[in-house]
Protein backbone atom coordinates (compact mmCIF):
# COMPACT_ATOMS: atom_id res chain seq x y z
CA UNK A 1 0.00 0.00 0.00
CA UNK A 2 1.06 3.49 -1.08
CA UNK A 3 0.53 6.17 1.25
CA UNK A 4 0.93 9.72 0.97
CA UNK A 5 1.58 11.62 4.34
CA UNK A 6 0.80 14.83 4.99
CA UNK A 7 1.64 16.96 8.36
CA UNK A 8 0.42 20.55 9.11
CA UNK A 9 -0.29 20.60 13.19
CA UNK A 10 2.02 23.68 13.46
CA UNK A 11 4.55 25.61 12.09
CA UNK A 12 6.13 22.79 9.46
CA UNK A 13 4.89 21.93 6.78
CA UNK A 14 5.45 17.62 5.57
CA UNK A 15 4.85 15.40 2.78
CA UNK A 16 6.01 12.15 2.13
CA UNK A 17 5.15 9.10 0.42
CA UNK A 18 5.67 5.73 2.50
CA UNK A 19 5.11 1.90 0.62
CA UNK A 20 3.91 -1.07 2.60
CA UNK A 21 6.54 -3.23 0.68
CA UNK A 22 9.78 -0.77 0.18
CA UNK A 23 9.49 1.69 3.35
CA UNK A 24 10.06 5.25 2.62
CA UNK A 25 10.34 6.42 -0.33
CA UNK A 26 10.06 9.90 -0.49
CA UNK A 27 10.36 13.17 2.17
CA UNK A 28 10.05 16.28 2.10
CA UNK A 29 9.77 19.32 4.44
CA UNK A 30 9.46 22.73 4.84
CA UNK A 31 9.95 24.97 8.33
CA UNK A 32 7.79 28.51 8.95
CA UNK A 33 11.17 29.70 11.34
CA UNK A 34 11.87 32.45 9.00
CA UNK A 35 8.33 33.40 9.28
CA UNK A 36 7.34 33.45 13.17
CA UNK A 37 11.02 34.38 14.28
CA UNK A 38 10.29 38.12 14.10
CA UNK A 39 7.33 37.78 16.57
CA UNK A 40 9.42 35.42 18.97
CA UNK A 41 7.16 32.21 18.09
CA UNK A 42 4.27 30.74 15.91
CA UNK A 43 1.25 32.72 15.10
CA UNK A 44 -1.62 30.39 14.40
CA UNK A 45 -2.83 32.26 11.31
CA UNK A 46 0.04 33.03 9.36
CA UNK A 47 0.84 29.36 10.21
CA UNK A 48 -1.53 28.41 8.37
CA UNK A 49 -1.21 30.54 5.32
CA UNK A 50 1.61 29.37 4.86
CA UNK A 51 0.59 25.81 4.95
CA UNK A 52 -2.09 26.59 2.00
CA UNK A 53 1.12 27.92 0.21
CA UNK A 54 3.51 24.88 0.16
CA UNK A 55 1.44 21.33 0.16
CA UNK A 56 0.61 21.59 -3.60
CA UNK A 57 4.45 22.06 -4.70
CA UNK A 58 5.53 20.04 -1.80
CA UNK A 59 2.85 16.72 -2.94
CA UNK A 60 4.61 17.47 -6.50
CA UNK A 61 7.91 17.17 -4.63
CA UNK A 62 7.70 14.16 -2.88
CA UNK A 63 6.13 12.68 -6.54
CA UNK A 64 8.50 13.90 -8.37
CA UNK A 65 11.49 12.23 -5.62
CA UNK A 66 9.73 8.56 -5.75
CA UNK A 67 9.07 8.57 -9.52
CA UNK A 68 5.16 8.41 -8.91
CA UNK A 69 1.89 9.54 -10.03
CA UNK A 70 -1.06 10.47 -8.21
CA UNK A 71 -3.12 7.69 -9.82
CA UNK A 72 0.05 5.01 -8.31
CA UNK A 73 -1.54 6.32 -4.49
CA UNK A 74 -3.30 3.57 -2.06
CA UNK A 75 -4.17 6.14 0.17
CA UNK A 76 -4.20 9.48 2.36
CA UNK A 77 -3.24 9.79 5.48
CA UNK A 78 -3.16 13.65 7.17
CA UNK A 79 -2.82 14.96 10.94
CA UNK A 80 -5.89 15.45 12.52
CA UNK A 81 -4.78 16.47 16.04
CA UNK A 82 -3.71 17.46 18.00
CA UNK A 83 -2.05 20.60 17.01
CA UNK A 84 -3.28 24.74 16.03
CA UNK A 85 -7.15 23.99 14.65
CA UNK A 86 -6.24 26.36 11.59
CA UNK A 87 -3.29 24.66 10.47
CA UNK A 88 -4.98 20.94 11.18
CA UNK A 89 -7.25 22.23 9.03
CA UNK A 90 -5.90 23.24 6.28
CA UNK A 91 -3.97 19.42 5.99
CA UNK A 92 -6.77 17.88 6.59
CA UNK A 93 -9.39 19.69 3.98
CA UNK A 94 -6.36 19.35 1.47
CA UNK A 95 -5.69 15.33 2.20
CA UNK A 96 -9.91 14.70 2.62
CA UNK A 97 -9.75 16.62 -0.92
CA UNK A 98 -7.38 14.78 -2.69
CA UNK A 99 -8.43 11.22 -1.44
CA UNK A 100 -12.15 12.42 -2.75
CA UNK A 101 -10.91 13.50 -6.46
CA UNK A 102 -8.65 9.98 -6.87
CA UNK A 103 -11.69 8.01 -5.06
CA UNK A 104 -8.67 6.98 -2.47
CA UNK A 105 -9.22 5.92 1.15
CA UNK A 106 -8.44 8.66 3.65
CA UNK A 107 -6.76 8.02 7.41
CA UNK A 108 -6.82 10.89 10.11
CA UNK A 109 -3.50 10.58 12.09
CA UNK A 110 -3.12 11.20 15.82
CA UNK A 111 -0.06 13.79 15.81
CA UNK A 112 1.81 11.80 19.11
CA UNK A 113 1.23 8.23 18.16
CA UNK A 114 2.87 9.31 14.84
CA UNK A 115 5.65 10.69 17.07
CA UNK A 116 5.56 7.23 19.04
CA UNK A 117 6.11 5.09 15.66
CA UNK A 118 8.91 7.28 13.90
CA UNK A 119 11.47 5.12 15.45
CA UNK A 120 9.78 2.24 14.05
CA UNK A 121 10.31 3.38 10.77
CA UNK A 122 13.65 1.63 10.93
CA UNK A 123 11.99 -1.97 11.94
CA UNK A 124 15.38 -3.29 12.09
CA UNK A 125 15.76 -1.29 15.23
CA UNK A 126 12.22 -1.50 16.34
CA UNK A 127 11.48 -2.79 20.41
CA UNK A 128 10.10 -5.73 21.64
CA UNK A 129 6.65 -5.03 22.95
CA UNK A 130 5.53 -3.91 25.49
CA UNK A 131 8.00 -1.18 25.95
CA UNK A 132 7.68 2.75 27.33
CA UNK A 133 7.72 5.71 24.97
CA UNK A 134 8.62 9.44 25.89
CA UNK A 135 6.87 11.48 24.10
CA UNK A 136 8.96 15.02 24.79
CA UNK A 137 7.95 18.37 22.49
CA UNK A 138 6.23 21.53 22.83
CA UNK A 139 3.13 20.39 23.43
CA UNK A 140 3.33 17.59 25.29
CA UNK A 141 5.48 15.32 27.67
CA UNK A 142 4.05 12.23 28.74
CA UNK A 143 5.21 8.70 29.65
CA UNK A 144 3.33 5.64 28.11
CA UNK A 145 3.08 1.96 28.32
CA UNK A 146 2.80 0.65 24.66
CA UNK A 147 1.51 -2.90 24.45
CA UNK A 148 0.72 -2.81 21.14
CA UNK A 149 -0.49 -0.18 18.30
CA UNK A 150 -3.17 1.81 19.64
CA UNK A 151 -2.68 0.11 23.03
CA UNK A 152 -1.71 2.51 25.02
CA UNK A 153 -1.59 3.31 29.02
CA UNK A 154 -0.47 6.66 30.17
CA UNK A 155 2.06 6.62 32.91
CA UNK A 156 2.52 10.32 33.55
CA UNK A 157 2.20 13.90 31.97
CA UNK A 158 2.48 17.32 32.40
CA UNK A 159 0.41 19.12 34.47
CA UNK A 160 1.57 22.39 33.33
CA UNK A 161 4.22 23.22 30.51
CA UNK A 162 5.30 20.62 28.62
CA UNK A 163 9.31 20.48 28.23
CA UNK A 164 9.67 21.88 25.19
CA UNK A 165 7.81 24.65 26.00
CA UNK A 166 9.67 25.25 29.02
CA UNK A 167 12.51 25.34 27.00
CA UNK A 168 11.41 27.66 24.34
CA UNK A 169 10.10 29.95 27.16
CA UNK A 170 13.63 29.86 28.52
CA UNK A 171 15.20 30.75 25.97
CA UNK A 172 12.82 33.93 25.37
CA UNK A 173 13.63 34.78 29.32
CA UNK A 174 17.76 34.25 27.94
CA UNK A 175 16.86 36.93 24.75
CA UNK A 176 17.68 33.71 22.27
CA UNK A 177 16.67 33.90 19.05
CA UNK A 178 13.94 31.86 17.98
CA UNK A 179 13.69 28.68 17.56
CA UNK A 180 14.25 28.77 21.33
CA UNK A 181 14.45 25.42 22.76
CA UNK A 182 17.30 24.57 20.15
CA UNK A 183 19.22 27.78 20.61
CA UNK A 184 19.28 27.16 24.10
CA UNK A 185 20.97 23.83 24.13
CA UNK A 186 23.26 25.55 21.59
CA UNK A 187 24.29 28.27 24.25
CA UNK A 188 24.73 25.84 27.14
CA UNK A 189 27.23 23.88 25.83
CA UNK A 190 29.64 26.50 26.58
CA UNK A 191 27.88 26.96 30.73
CA UNK A 192 29.87 26.10 33.34
CA UNK A 193 27.97 22.62 35.32
CA UNK A 194 28.43 23.57 38.19
CA UNK A 195 27.68 27.02 38.83
CA UNK A 196 23.91 26.79 39.29
CA UNK A 197 22.11 23.80 40.19
CA UNK A 198 18.36 24.09 39.14
CA UNK A 199 15.55 22.41 40.84
CA UNK A 200 14.43 19.06 39.74
CA UNK A 201 10.48 19.69 39.99
CA UNK A 202 8.21 16.97 41.42
CA UNK A 203 11.33 14.10 41.81
CA UNK A 204 10.87 14.16 45.80
CA UNK A 205 7.53 13.00 45.21
CA UNK A 206 6.05 9.49 43.85
CA UNK A 207 4.21 9.21 40.81
CA UNK A 208 5.34 9.77 36.95
CA UNK A 209 3.76 13.66 36.23
CA UNK A 210 5.35 16.77 35.25
CA UNK A 211 6.02 19.97 35.89
CA UNK A 212 8.01 22.43 34.48
CA UNK A 213 6.36 25.97 35.33
CA UNK A 214 8.03 25.96 38.73
CA UNK A 215 11.09 25.32 37.07
CA UNK A 216 10.56 28.42 34.56
CA UNK A 217 9.81 30.75 37.65
CA UNK A 218 13.34 29.72 39.12
CA UNK A 219 14.83 30.16 35.71
CA UNK A 220 13.63 33.79 35.63
CA UNK A 221 14.33 34.54 39.11
CA UNK A 222 17.97 33.31 38.31
CA UNK A 223 18.43 35.61 35.46
CA UNK A 224 16.61 39.04 37.33
CA UNK A 225 18.91 38.47 40.01
CA UNK A 226 22.34 39.01 38.31
CA UNK A 227 20.84 41.45 36.27
CA UNK A 228 20.52 43.54 39.56
CA UNK A 229 24.15 41.64 40.57
CA UNK A 230 26.09 43.58 37.15
CA UNK A 231 25.85 43.47 33.50
CA UNK A 232 24.33 39.90 32.62
CA UNK A 233 26.99 38.85 30.04
CA UNK A 234 27.13 35.68 27.33
CA UNK A 235 29.04 33.58 30.02
CA UNK A 236 26.12 34.15 32.65
CA UNK A 237 23.37 33.27 29.87
CA UNK A 238 25.23 30.34 28.82
CA UNK A 239 25.41 29.30 32.52
CA UNK A 240 21.90 29.67 33.00
CA UNK A 241 20.83 27.84 30.03
CA UNK A 242 23.02 24.87 31.10
CA UNK A 243 21.66 24.90 35.02
CA UNK A 244 18.19 24.82 32.88
CA UNK A 245 18.55 21.93 30.43
CA UNK A 246 20.68 19.74 33.24
CA UNK A 247 17.44 20.13 35.31
CA UNK A 248 14.94 19.32 32.69
CA UNK A 249 17.11 16.20 31.23
CA UNK A 250 18.08 15.19 34.97
CA UNK A 251 13.80 15.49 35.85
CA UNK A 252 13.24 13.44 32.75
CA UNK A 253 16.21 10.73 33.67
CA UNK A 254 14.28 10.23 37.34
CA UNK A 255 10.85 9.99 35.63
CA UNK A 256 12.06 7.28 33.01
CA UNK A 257 13.40 5.24 35.39
CA UNK A 258 10.86 5.23 37.46
CA UNK A 259 8.38 3.72 34.80
CA UNK A 260 10.84 1.18 33.47
CA UNK A 261 11.12 0.12 37.53
CA UNK A 262 7.00 0.29 37.35
CA UNK A 263 6.41 -1.73 34.25
CA UNK A 264 9.35 -3.78 34.44
CA UNK A 265 10.12 -3.55 30.58
CA UNK A 266 13.53 -3.82 28.83
CA UNK A 267 12.97 -0.86 26.27
CA UNK A 268 12.30 2.81 26.11
CA UNK A 269 11.57 4.55 23.42
CA UNK A 270 11.99 8.60 23.27
CA UNK A 271 10.19 10.90 20.64
CA UNK A 272 9.16 14.23 19.72
CA UNK A 273 11.21 17.33 18.78
CA UNK A 274 13.09 17.19 22.50
CA UNK A 275 14.23 13.63 21.83
CA UNK A 276 16.91 15.67 19.42
CA UNK A 277 18.63 17.15 22.48
CA UNK A 278 22.26 15.62 22.41
CA UNK A 279 22.24 15.95 26.14
CA UNK A 280 19.46 14.17 27.11
CA UNK A 281 20.35 11.53 24.25
CA UNK A 282 23.41 11.13 26.26
CA UNK A 283 22.13 11.31 29.97
CA UNK A 284 19.60 8.30 29.24
CA UNK A 285 21.59 6.40 27.11
CA UNK A 286 24.63 6.27 30.05
CA UNK A 287 22.33 5.81 32.91
CA UNK A 288 18.84 4.21 32.17
CA UNK A 289 18.65 0.53 32.80
CA UNK A 290 16.94 -0.07 29.32
CA UNK A 291 17.90 0.28 26.11
CA UNK A 292 17.19 3.39 24.56
CA UNK A 293 15.65 3.84 21.22
CA UNK A 294 15.27 6.54 19.08
CA UNK A 295 14.13 7.91 15.95
CA UNK A 296 16.69 9.57 13.40
CA UNK A 297 17.43 13.37 13.87
CA UNK A 298 15.31 14.35 10.72
CA UNK A 299 12.56 12.49 12.35
CA UNK A 300 12.11 13.90 16.09
CA UNK A 301 10.51 17.02 14.86
CA UNK A 302 7.39 17.10 12.87
CA UNK A 303 7.22 15.76 9.57
CA UNK A 304 5.26 14.06 7.05
CA UNK A 305 7.02 10.74 7.03
CA UNK A 306 5.90 9.48 10.47
CA UNK A 307 2.21 10.72 9.62
CA UNK A 308 2.55 8.30 6.16
CA UNK A 309 4.13 5.39 8.10
CA UNK A 310 1.52 5.95 10.77
CA UNK A 311 -1.64 6.58 8.12
CA UNK A 312 -0.13 2.90 6.47
CA UNK A 313 -0.42 1.00 9.62
CA UNK A 314 -4.37 1.69 9.89
CA UNK A 315 -4.85 1.81 6.60
CA UNK A 316 -3.19 -1.70 6.46
CA UNK A 317 -5.61 -2.51 9.32
CA UNK A 318 -9.09 -1.96 7.37
CA UNK A 319 -9.49 2.22 8.80
CA UNK A 320 -10.86 4.34 7.11
CA UNK A 321 -11.92 8.34 7.39
CA UNK A 322 -15.48 9.16 6.43
CA UNK A 323 -16.10 12.16 4.37
CA UNK A 324 -15.67 15.03 5.87
CA UNK A 325 -13.58 17.29 8.02
CA UNK A 326 -13.03 16.96 11.68
CA UNK A 327 -10.17 18.12 13.40
CA UNK A 328 -9.41 18.52 17.31
CA UNK A 329 -6.95 20.16 19.00
CA UNK A 330 -6.79 18.09 21.64
CA UNK A 331 -6.81 14.05 21.23
CA UNK A 332 -5.99 11.60 23.72
CA UNK A 333 -3.97 8.60 22.94
CA UNK A 334 -6.60 6.53 24.66
CA UNK A 335 -9.26 7.48 22.56
CA UNK A 336 -7.27 5.15 19.71
CA UNK A 337 -8.35 1.67 18.52
CA UNK A 338 -5.79 -1.04 19.26
CA UNK A 339 -4.71 -2.43 15.86
CA UNK A 340 -3.30 -5.88 15.82
CA UNK A 341 -0.68 -5.54 13.60
CA UNK A 342 2.37 -3.72 14.58
CA UNK A 343 3.37 -3.18 10.97
CA UNK A 344 2.22 -3.18 7.82
CA UNK A 345 1.78 -6.69 6.01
Amino acid sequence: MLVLGIETSCDETGVALYDSERGLLADALHSQIEIHAEYGGVVPELASRDHIRKLVPLTREVLAQAELDLQDLDGVAYTAGPGLVGALMVGAGFGQSLAWSLELPAIAVHHMEAHLLAPLLDQQHAPPLPFVALLVSGGHTQLVEVNGIGDYHLLGESLDDAAGEAFDKAAKMLELDYPGGPNLALCAQSGDPTRFKFPRPMTDRPGLDFSFSGLKTFTLNTINQLKLDGPFNDQDRADVARAFEEAVVATLLIKCRRAIEQTGVSHLLIAGGVSANQRLREVLSEKLPAEVIYAPLDLCTDNGAMIAYAGCLRLCAGEREPLGVKVRARWPLSELRHIASPKPP
